[in-house]
């Protein structure tokens, strides 16, 4: 029965990030329509397809979200990167994820490597993500972990 709620939770997840993804330029929200008259700001781009310039909160996992940042202070965001301080909350998905316990690590967030974003070329998007740890990590982690940003 767990299992069959856990797939209904993570397909209901896939359906919202598609219906997103499918919306017409008409129905974007407003932060995406302001991109557009702010071409010179680069943005990183979240699991809905909408961009965003120093958010407070990202998720990492779209498909379940058993990992996302929180509480983000963003010391500098530029053209070419931008730095943050803030927590990385983590599943540990013991006995299995819908039953575990999210644990908080402290983060420095580092975004980089900005590349004209495919839903909008005349836009630049950061497509790399590195978190350092700076104290405790999940188990398995490196101190510093490096992600590629979707487009």
């Amino acid at each position: 029965m767990r299992t069959h709620t856990v797939r209904a939770l993570v397909t209901l997840c896939a359906a919202v990030a598609l219906a997103g993804a499918m919306g017409t330029s008409s129905a974007a929200p407003p932060a995406a329509r302001a991109v557009k008259q702010q071409p010179a700001r680069t943005v990183i781009v979240d699991c809905f397809w909408n961009p965003n310039v120093r958010p407070a909160d990202f998720i990492l996992a779209c498909g379940d979200g058993n990992s996302r940042l929180s509480s983000l202070e963003w010391s500098h965001w530029g053209l070419n990167s931008a730095t943050a301080k803030g927590f990385n909350l983590v599943n540990d998905c013991k006995p299995y994820c819908a039953a575990g316990k999210f644990h908080s690590y402290a983060v420095v967030v580092r975004l980089d490597h900005p590349q004209p974003w495919k839903k909008h070329p005349q836009v630049q998007r950061y497509t790399q993500m590195s978190l350092v740890y700076t104290a405790n990590r999940p188990d398995g982690f490196e101190r510093t972990v490096t992600y590629p940003l979707w487009n």
